[in-house]
């Protein structure tokens, strides 16, 4: 029995360069994990006759030869690639991403997150947002700026930021599979802000209560290299090399920074899907990461999890 839990890419297109910048890496992780490819297009009900400058693909048959020739370029020579046209016209473009990803079994949905154009807000708070909260299947945002290395996609470290929320834990089952896969370590992360530099729901008592919120903070601190040291342990017992680090810094900007000074090639995050959705999107981390980082950003739902059962 194939336990993988990657077997299927299925990767979005609308016809525009803007989404086709994700094929490259899309084709180099097909081969380094070894499994297939689904192109997708979703006929759009009043479609605009042009997408991000481009002619739009409105016609059936017109979407069946641009999916037949993406899947003969060459950079997917030797990879199993199949296509498919959603020919009933629909509204929610989204939904039937997240609608097709569960009837095609596929288990990873590969989106760019934005362009140069000032467009990341339909792309990355549009489509990708939406595309995670109606489904369970995890999302890979690529970064359509990046220029990714002609070895190839080496998916040799992830990182793992954690914050101490069980939910948040869902990202790490994910990643241990994922690893396992690809004979790849982990780094364990924690951004833990000091007082000056706190935000959102910790303000109010950052102002009011400045010494009780850095005796907190620094608590925090201790319970994080604790809770690292235990984690660890027990995922070395699993055989993945395992590294752990903390950060005194805004959140956004030392997942940026750990990454890179990890160097790790993909950041890997649990998200709260429907529930959740606004809450975390708005005003949340992830946005800002896709926004800063040029490394890809893994997003796993936490009902993917509760849904196959899945635990560390």
């Amino acid at each position: 029995m194939d336990n993988s839990i990657i077997r299927n890419l299925l990767i979005p297109l609308d016809g525009s360069t803007l989404a086709e910048s994700v094929l490259p890496y899309a084709a180099q992780i097909a081969k380094k994990l070894n499994v297939s490819v689904t192109l997708l297009h979703i006929i759009e009900t009043d479609a605009p006759e042009k997408i991000h400058g481009q002619k739009h693909l409105t016609k059936p048959a017109q979407a069946e030869k641009y999916l037949n020739s993406i899947s003969s370029l060459e950079i997917f020579k030797n990879t199993g690639v199949e296509f498919h046209v959603h020919e009933m016209s629909v509204r929610d473009v989204a939904k039937s991403i997240s609608e097709h990803s569960r009837e095609l079994r596929q288990d990873l949905v590969v989106l760019c997150t934005h362009g140069s154009s000032g467009i990341h807000q339909l792309l990355f708070g549009s489509i990708a947002q939406q595309v995670i909260s109606l489904g369970i299947t995890p999302v890979l945002l690529i970064n359509p700026m990046q220029v990714y290395p002609a070895e190839g996609c080496k998916f040799e470290t992830f990182l793992i930021p954690l914050d101490g929320n069980p939910d948040h834990e869902h990202a790490l089952n994910y990643a241990v599979s994922l690893a396992k896969m690809c004979k790849a370590k982990i780094h364990l992360f924690a951004a833990i802000p000091r007082f000056g530099n706190m935000s959102g729901e910790f303000t109010p008592s950052n102002r009011l209560l400045p010494g009780t919120t850095s005796r907190m903070m620094d608590m925090i601190v201790s319970d994080t290299e604790e809770y690292f040291v235990k984690l660890k342990e027990k995922l070395e017992q699993t055989g993945i090399v395992v590294t752990a680090s903390y950060s005194r810094s805004d959140p956004a900007d030392a997942i940026t920074e750990a990454a890179i000074e990890n160097k790790a090639d993909l950041i890997i995050l649990a998200t709260h899907g429907k529930k959740g959705a606004e809450a975390f999107w708005e005003g949340s981390v992830t946005p800002k990461i896709s926004k800063s980082s040029r490394i890809p950003l893994l997003l796993v739902p936490v009902r993917w999890s509760e849904d196959l059962g899945m635990t560390i």
